[in-house]
């Protein structure tokens, strides 16, 4: 069921419609290297072979699994004997102007490492090779940047569920690729939990699709109860080290800050469904404590700790209930990056001034020596003046006098805490 022309693929239109840049580049005969980014099953192999198909390149395969530099240097071969081979077109002659293009299609490309992708940079440069790559990571994570510079980023879609429906409808009734069976062959209701379940996945859809018209064939059962056993239980999108991992674990995260606690549990819940460690989930949310509510609610530390700690103790899956007590109650509490704020800019401060001395009133002195030296003279301790707390001395070093990094919110306890700097540092200034 691939498709044999570009009007016959399904749920990239942001690609190949009027005006897109793939389209653009096809219209125009002449193709620029690309890498084509998405999940399984969305077509980026058929694609690949479509493109070199509509500008009548020569399409050259490899499998970056199997492949090395030897590999790369037969098809940079094949590639140069075709182009001796192959005389000058003349303008206007439909398939652009210049010698016949030679597609290299390398599927799992990010499985090539720093030297293999170097291999490929003056085969590229040079015109000899125009690379189509194909991956399901990041490219700006994977590739190399002299790579990534020489290519084109397109990134496929997931399939949505109407373009699933339609290629299941296609390869329903189809006689010469597909079943060859009616439309009503399988219930509507089959078709459209097959395309919920196949998560965007082509491939997924049709081994489903197939698995169930032969149940039909055998058993010639059409119950809801046999769907449910026969799909199984669907698997989502995840990679624990992939796109889709750091994707939804930013997902969490903003969640969380965002204080909505319905959408963090719902990612928290797609990543245990994903198969991820629990104990990563809970040190990210004892992070989210630290950096996303700091002192406006200081419970929270501790709360994100103690279910991290209650993981430890229980495991799966009752230990999940505590950290997903902690991921709402990190969501709901009140807000506040004042420390760690303040951190990155005392850290900055720190850089930029560098050894800057420790004003000699605060100085540790042991020693004799370091008292005649001065260390320690006319410091004031706190705990014997009026508060608590000696006004007006000075703890930061001379060119720093005046700084403030740490600037409380409004938020949570934060508001008590910048009343109280208020009054001590108004005591101060007096």
């Amino acid at each position: 069921m691939r498709p044999r022309a570009l009007n016959e693929v399904l749920g990239q239109e942001h690609l190949l419609g009027p005006g897109t840049p793939l389209r653009t580049l096809l219209e125009a005969g002449e193709l620029s290297s690309l890498v084509f980014w998405g999940p399984p099953g969305v077509g980026k192999t058929t694609l690949a072979r479509l493109v070199a198909q509509a500008i009548d390149a020569q399409f050259l395969r490899l499998s970056a699994v199997m492949a090395g530099v030897k590999d790369i240097r037969e098809a940079v071969a094949v590639a140069q004997a075709a182009r001796a081979e192959d005389p000058p077109r003349a303008a206007g002659s439909g398939a652009g102007q210049g010698q016949r293009q030679t597609i290299l299609f390398i599927d799992e490309i990010h499985r090539f490492n720093k030297g293999q992708q170097d291999a490929l940079l003056p085969f590229v440069e040079d015109g000899t090779l125009t690379l189509i790559g194909a991956t399901t990571e990041n490219p700006s994570f994977e590739l190399n940047g002299a790579l990534l510079s020489r290519l084109r980023v397109m990134v496929l879609r997931p399939l949505a569920e109407d373009a699933i429906l339609a290629l299941l409808a296609r390869a329903l009734t189809d006689a010469e690729r597909g079943l060859g069976l009616t439309a009503d062959a399988l219930p509507a209701a089959w078709l459209a939990r097959i395309a919920e379940v196949a998560d965007g996945d082509a491939r997924r859809a049709l081994i489903l699709l197939e698995t169930a018209a032969e149940y039909v064939r055998a058993r010639g059962a059409v119950d809801a109860d046999a769907l449910e056993k026969l799909m199984g239980r669907g698997l989502r999108r995840f990679d624990k080290g992939g796109e889709n991992f750091y994707d939804q674990i930013s997902a969490l995260h903003k969640a969380v800050r965002g204080s909505d606690p319905d959408a963090a549990l719902y990612w928290y819940a797609r990543m245990l469904d994903g198969g991820v460690d629990p104990v990563y989930v809970a040190r990210r949310v004892l992070r989210m404590a630290s950096e996303d509510i700091g002192l406006a609610d200081p419970r929270a530390l501790a709360i994100a700790r103690d279910a991290w700690d209650a993981y430890e103790r229980l495991g799966s899956p009752e230990g999940e209930l505590a950290i997903a007590q902690a991921v709402v109650y990190c969501a709901v509490a009140a807000k506040s990056n004042a420390v760690y704020r303040a951190l990155g800019d005392a850290r900055q401060a720190a850089e930029r001034y560098g050894s800057l001395e420790v004003p000699l009133h605060i100085r540790n002195a042991p020693t004799r020596l370091m008292k005649n030296l001065g260390y320690g003279a006319g410091y004031r301790y706190d705990h014997d003046e009026g508060g608590a707390h000696a006004a007006g001395q000075q703890f930061l070093p001379d060119k720093l006098v005046g700084t403030r990094f740490y600037a409380p919110t409004g938020r949570g306890l934060e508001a008590k805490i910048a009343e109280r700097l208020a009054q001590l540092r108004g005591r101060d200034s007096r």
